[in-house]
């Protein structure tokens, strides 16, 4: 669990890092908005994952699915993040697009 926490951190740590450069935003306060959204959210995925071991996709894509909306939101209400609903969520999707697909491919 702490090798893909810090997997996923790394991960999407570059895709905030990209995003705040891209669209000017703070990026201190963005990545550290992420890190700590992260270590919530990676949380509950593994606790659910490990509640429904035999539903383990179907669980996977639900829970990720609720993680792209709760960074979201959390995103959207640190307002230091200067962040608008839109761009925290496409912020969030960009982030759990690539820390899921990578980490689909990893043998972790």
């Amino acid at each position: 669990m702490i090798a893909t926490l810090a997997i996923t951190i790394i991960i999407e740590s570059v895709v905030a890092a990209a995003f705040a450069i891209w669209r000017q935003k703070p990026l201190k306060k963005l990545l550290f908005s992420s890190i700590c959204a992260n270590l919530f959210t990676q949380s509950l995925l593994w606790i659910t994952l490990i509640l429904f071991p035999r539903q383990y996709l179907v669980t996977l894509i639900i829970v990720e699915v609720s993680i792209w909306g709760i960074e979201a939101v959390f995103f959207y209400l640190l307002r230091f993040n200067r962040l608008n609903l839109r761009e925290a969520f496409l912020l969030s999707l960009a982030m759990n697009l690539c820390s899921f697909g990578i980490g689909w491919l990893l043998p972790v």
